[in-house]
């Protein structure tokens, strides 16, 4: 049974990291676009352009999460994404109170700790990452040596 779940474990990432990066541009494209219901607290509407820092935070959001969708510079990605939600939590979240359950930050504590584990991890099967990565070993530059990719 170990021996089949670790043969899926990249593909199992793979997906993991799809749905992931799916919900996270979800929520800076509600924000910055106003679609699929518009930022939190707004009744379907945006976030005012250069507002600090929910307009930066939707930007990272949206582009960050395509990036993690993609499984394009997956790890760098994370590592930003991961970042701003710490920010998120600790700047606005825990003013509140001290535990997520009553600040309403858990998704922010989620996403944080999902992409600190991607940054990890990599981007598993289904990446943008395993195919550049793969170009770049099928085809070296003039005079260079084939490279074998560390982790993609």
């Amino acid at each position: 049974m170990s021996t089949r779940l670790n043969a899926a474990q990249p593909y199992a990432l793979g997906l993991f990291r799809i749905v992931i990066g799916l919900l996270f541009a979800v929520h800076g494209a509600a924000s910055l676009f106003g679609v699929l219901g518009g930022a939190a607290g707004t009744h379907g509407g945006t976030i005012a352009t250069g507002t600090w820092p929910g307009w930066y935070a939707a930007a990272i959001q949206l582009v960050a999460g395509a990036l993690v969708l993609l499984g394009l510079g997956t790890r760098g990605a994370a590592l930003i994404a991961s970042g701003s939600m710490a920010f998120a939590y600790f700047d606005v979240h825990q003013q509140a109170a001290f535990w997520p359950i009553q600040n309403g930050g858990e998704l922010s504590v989620l996403f944080c700790w999902t992409f600190f584990l991607l940054i990890f991890t990599g981007s598993g099967a289904f990446g943008l990452d395993r195919v550049v990565a793969s170009r770049r070993v099928a085809s070296p530059e003039s005079g260079e040596r084939a490279r074998e990719p560390i982790a993609a």
